[in-house]
């Protein structure tokens, strides 16, 4: 059994299976619509029905009240057609997305190397293409692990093969298997691409980019594209780590800087040992942020990308230099438990 839902204000029409979820058949139709969690706890995908039955699934009673679910609203994440719908969403339309169709794909494991103490690199090829944008991530599914883990594609846009960087969670059960059971030549199942991360290469303004952990995966895509498509913009990356060891790619932004003129490379970091030789900024990201730009980024587009307590702390440092949300953009993955025991964010800032 399907089901018609009609995209309003949009006007298109898409197709559910019985027991699929609105968000899911929207995305694989290559419809957007905002959402963030996907556990029906953060509110991100809220739509209103105007024709037509739903069954709302797990949709928490915070984010979803009872007055609401009275007045017609839905999550998309959660709810179920049971009938031909009619919804209406807020899409932002932005010329830089590519509204590519969700996709599931398998993949073989054709390369594997720790790119830190907690970090291993997994090259994955696809059998037909797996087109993404620089920026998004896909949803792996682990062997024995209930429900998919995202991640973020750390490679430019490529037909065939996708980079990963996956941090080991202490007594995380999919980040302990990827690391430790996961060999060359096995293989995996990811759904594609995911999230609202990318370039507004349509701007025109010099672009700035914070990674801290493996939070590095979606600057490292963006900048590779950028340059490789002969991008002239001033862009300039800060890496924020607690030691050369976790300051992994160090050796290819340098590379990339020598190359090209346009780009900056600035690695920072946070706990050094006495007596480190190192020469390079010290202390935390948003403190190199704010001294190599003298606390002055207007007329950029910044894009943030690591640990919340550091994109918080970068987001107050660019506001204080006069940058403001229009053009600040960050990436939040969640799971379920971490949805589920997230502090409220700032209205402010959407997750992309």
């Amino acid at each position: 059994m399907s089901f018609q839902i009609m995209i309003e204000p949009l006007g298109q029409a898409v197709a559910a299976r019985d027991g699929q979820t609105v968000l899911d058949a929207c995305l694989r139709a290559g419809v957007w619509l905002p959402h963030a969690c996907g556990h029906g706890v953060c509110g991100t995908c809220k739509v209103q029905v105007l024709e037509g039955e739903c069954e709302h699934g797990d949709a928490s009673n915070f984010a979803l009240m009872d007055f609401e679910r009275d007045d017609g609203k839905i999550l998309a994440c959660c709810a179920m057609a049971q009938a031909d719908l009619v919804i209406e969403a807020e899409i932002d339309e932005d010329p830089d997305a590519q509204f590519l169709p969700l996709e599931d794909f398998d993949a073989e494991l054709v390369q594997a190397r720790m790119l830190t103490p907690t970090i291993r690199g997994l090259w994955l090829r696809t059998d037909r293409p797996a087109p993404f944008q620089a920026g998004q991530y896909v949803m792996l599914h682990v062997p024995g692990v209930e429900g998919a883990r995202a991640f973020s594609i750390a490679n430019a846009p490529d037909d065939h093969l996708v980079e990963l960087h996956i941090r080991r969670v202490p007594n995380g059960r999919a980040t302990g298997w990827l690391h430790d059971e996961l060999q060359v030549g096995q293989r995996l199942r990811f759904t594609a691409p995911n999230g609202r991360f990318f370039v507004r290469k349509s701007a025109g303004l010099p672009m700035i980019f914070v990674a801290g952990g493996s939070g590095l995966s979606s600057p490292k895509s963006m900048v590779l594209d950028l340059l490789a498509e002969g991008c002239t913009l001033p862009i300039t990356l800060v890496q924020g780590a607690r030691n050369t060891e976790e300051l992994y790619y160090r050796a290819l932004f340098e590379q990339l800087a020598e190359q090209h003129p346009n780009f900056t490379y600035v690695p920072v970091l946070s706990d050094l040992p006495a007596g480190s030789d190192w020469h390079g900024a010290r202390g935390f990201a948003h403190e190199a942020l704010k001294a190599h730009f003298a606390n002055d980024f207007r007329g950029h587009k910044a894009y943030l990308c690591g640990p919340p307590p550091m994109t918080e702390a970068c987001i107050a440092t660019l506001m204080q230099g006069r940058l403001f949300e229009r053009d600040i953009y960050t990436e939040k993955f969640f799971t379920a438990a971490d949805a589920a025991s997230a502090a409220p964010r700032s209205p402010l800032f959407k997750a992309l």
